[in-house]
C-alpha cells in the first residue's frame, strides 16, 4: 500500500455530455468536460502540478456528492452548490473564481463587470485568463461571464455548452 495521498475521480453523464470529476477527501478540485479516457491526460498533468505525488484512484463513491448536486442542477432543482471546493491557483485567479460564485443563477456579467466588481477595472484580460483557467466549470459559474456586447465568447467546454447552461438557468430560475 502506498503512503501517497489519494485523489479520487469518477465520471457522470449529463445533458452536455460526460463529465469527469476529481476530488480529495476534503472537497472537489477539478471538473473536466469529457469522459475519463479523454480527460485523464489533463487530470494527470493538473494533479502533478497541484498535488505533487498523489495517487489518482477511480472511486465513484468519493465523487457521488458532486454527481448528486450536478444532477439536481441539470434538473432545475439546485441553484447553487454546497460542496466544499479545493481551489488551486494564484491569489488573483482564486479572487476571480470567488467573484464568479457571486453571479446569481440565471444572470450574466461581462468580463469588465467582473473586473470592476473586484476593484480591478483595468484587469479585464487577466479576468478572462483566470476565467479560462477555472478548474471547476459549472460549480464555479464561469459560463455566466459574457462579452461586453452580450456575445457568448469562449468557453472551455465549447460555446454550445455555455449556451445550454445559460438556457437551463434562465428556464429554471428560482422565483423569490
Amino acid at each position: 500500500m502506498s503512503n501517497k495521498p489519494s485523489i479520487f475521480y469518477g465520471e457522470t453523464d449529463s445533458p452536455i455530455g460526460p463529465l469527469t470529476i476529481v476530488s480529495t477527501p476534503k472537497g472537489v478540485c477539478k471538473l473536466e468536460f469529457g469522459n475519463v479516457e479523454e480527460s485523464m491526460p489533463n487530470i494527470q498533468a493538473w494533479t502533478r502540478k497541484h498535488f505533487l505525488k498523489s495517487r489518482i484512484v477511480r472511486d465513484e463513491e468519493q465523487v457521488a456528492p458532486v454527481i448528486n448536486e450536478l444532477d439536481e442542477y441539470f434538473q432545475g432543482e439546485r441553484f447553487s452548490f454546497d460542496l466544499p471546493l479545493i481551489l488551486r491557483g494564484t491569489p488573483f485567479q482564486r479572487q476571480v473564481w470567488e467573484t464568479l460564485k457571486e453571479i446569481p443563477h440565471g444572470e450574466t456579467r461581462s468580463y469588465k463587470q467582473v473586473a470592476q466588481q473586484m476593484k480591478a477595472g483595468k484587469a479585464v484580460r487577466a479576468v478572462g485568463n483566470a476565467n479560462n483557467k477555472n478548474p471547476l466549470p459549472i460549480l464555479i459559474p464561469c459560463h455566466r461571464v459574457i462579452g461586453s456586447n452580450g456575445s457568448l465568447v469562449g468557453y472551455g467546454g465549447g460555446v454550445d455548452k455555455k449556451q445550454y447552461l445559460l438556457e437551463i438557468e434562465r428556464t429554471h430560475t428560482k422565483i423569490s
